[in-house]
């Protein structure tokens, strides 16, 4: 949605109508309203708008959402302080990637979620936290556990590196397996909703005071990833690929645990072990199947329910 960002910006900036912005851009008034509902835009009018509403590099939706291009490149500096601090505390084994911003989407990706959750972010940058990093003040650590929102990024972070730990040991190899053809699928949901994810594993009561949505947030995460692993666990199934971990954790366990789980992994105590849980989830489908089917074929017989009796002998494996 940059296209609609930057009309955003460039009406708040100019204070300008629509048909103004039109003459300027040498467009279309139409071409502006498409533009405003999400239209894709060409890299050389995203110039066009980077110049006019003066932003570099920055991410349009990501100014809009901070208030001000100020305010955005004060979040930004809070956001790689945290994520940085994050990492370094970080001990599942495993780099946590998307904490390094190396794509420059951690500031957009954070905004997106804290929106997502119903957490409304405060107008204008909290001056308590406009200081210099640099400097490294004895109270920093204080003042952002403090403050709700650096409070609620910072633990979003921490949570992120279990999640993301677990991935890495047992899910990206998976994804990237050219013979189960998944990243075009739900590869590429999995691995970008991963901050979404970690979300929904913070506490609920902490929460309270910050949203009133993120029960139905959380609900609608785990939905997601509950069906994009069965894809991924039904085609590792079919292609006999084993697993070496419940998938299913990643939506269930706490991220306290998901990292308990890949820093085993990466000291190489679970090098050896394979989940049984792929082959007992088509034995179980299997004996539903017949449940439902047996009682359909013996009506279609003719048999009675007095007239069939369960030899449960011939079931048993004796020795000779």
């Amino acid at each position: 949605m940059n296209s609609a960002a930057f009309v955003h910006l460039a009406l708040e900036t100019l204070s300008c109508t629509q048909k103004e912005l039109s003459l300027r851009l040498e467009v279309s008034p139409t071409q502006i309203s498409k533009w405003k509902q999400g239209e894709h835009m060409s890299l050389e009018m995203e110039d066009k708008f980077r110049t006019l509403v003066k932003i570099g590099n920055q991410n349009p939706e990501f100014v809009v959402w901070a208030g001000s291009l100020e305010a955005a490149n004060k979040w930004e500096k809070l956001i790689h302080f945290l994520a940085e601090g994050a990492a370094d505390n970080a001990e599942t084994g495993y780099d946590t990637e998307p904490l390094s911003d190396e794509e420059e989407l951690l500031c957009w990706q954070t905004f997106h979620t804290l929106k997502s959750m119903g957490v409304d972010l405060p107008k204008t940058f909290p001056t308590e936290l406009d200081f210099d990093y640099e400097e490294d003040p004895d109270d920093l650590w204080d003042l952002i556990h403090e403050n709700p929102y650096s409070s609620l990024i910072y633990k979003l972070y921490e949570s992120l590196t279990n999640v993301y730990g677990f991935y890495v040991a047992y899910v990206s190899d998976l994804l990237l397996d050219e013979e189960l053809d998944l990243e075009e699928t739900v590869g590429g949901n999995i691995t970008f909703c991963l901050l979404n994810l970690a979300a929904s594993k913070l506490d609920a009561e902490e929460m309270r005071g910050l949203t009133t949505q993120f029960q139905d947030f959380s609900y609608r995460v785990r939905k997601e990833y509950k069906k994009w692993l069965n894809v991924v666990k039904e085609k590792a199934f079919r292609a006999g690929v084993p697993l070496r971990a419940e998938l299913m954790n990643m939506v269930y366990q706490s991220d306290g645990k998901l990292g308990h789980e890949a820093e085993r992994q990466s000291l190489g105590f679970n090098s050896f072990r394979l989940h049984p849980d792929i082959y007992m989830d088509e034995l179980l489908r299997g004996m539903r199947i017949i449940h439902q089917v047996l009682p359909v074929i013996i009506k279609k017989l003719g048999i009675g329910p007095d007239e069939f009796e369960l030899d449960e002998s011939e079931l048993s494996v004796t020795e000779s």
